[in-house]
């Protein structure tokens, strides 16, 4: 999960404190450490949520208290994080959804859409125009092309295909 804005920032400090109390709790519970695998297991389940709200909480006040001064920088893992940019983007540079929508020229419930369907609803042309509003810029970009996940695609397209002839037969036979 990425934390979008400050109300999230809160909740995310509130469940962090709920998970550590979690993981004092459970490291405190004498019972429960004599089953060791147990005890293992409800500890690493517990301190990789407090580990997960840590990075995420590290991630967002590193957004909000980036330097203007400096250009910031933004890992991109693949081409499906590209609206975790646009978000990092935006509340790096303290812009509300409100603002955005006023430079793009449109409504700002459309950018809270955006947002909350990690820009699912956004034509291209749309991310190309948020990403100039935000200054956003890929630098030394490099693409792979996975052939042996377009031919699985291509095989995927194929059954489906195939399923619904099946179906439209089966349809006309019986009318």
């Amino acid at each position: 999960m990425m934390i979008k804005n400050d109300e999230q920032y809160k909740n995310s400090l509130t469940y962090l404190h709920k998970f550590e109390q979690s993981v004092a709790e459970i490291e405190s519970n004498e019972n429960l450490k004599s089953e060791p695998t147990r005890y293992m297991l409800y500890k690493d389940s517990y301190q990789s949520q407090v580990d997960e709200f840590k990075q995420e909480i590290a991630e967002y006040e590193r957004l909000v208290n980036c330097n203007h001064n400096q250009t910031l920088t933004i890992k991109v893992e693949s081409f499906n994080k590209l609206p975790d940019v646009l978000i990092k983007a935006r509340i790096a540079a303290k812009l509300t959804h409100k603002e955005l929508a006023d430079i793009l020229s449109i409504e700002e419930d459309r950018v809270q859409q955006y947002e909350q369907t990690d820009y699912q609803c956004a034509s291209f042309v749309e991310i190309l125009g948020v990403s100039a509003a935000l200054g956003v810029e890929f630098k030394d970009a490099t693409v792979q092309v996975d052939f042996e996940e377009i031919e699985e695609g291509k095989k995927s397209a194929a059954k489906w295909r195939q399923w619904r002839e099946e179906k439209n037969i089966i349809k006309t036979k019986a009318s």
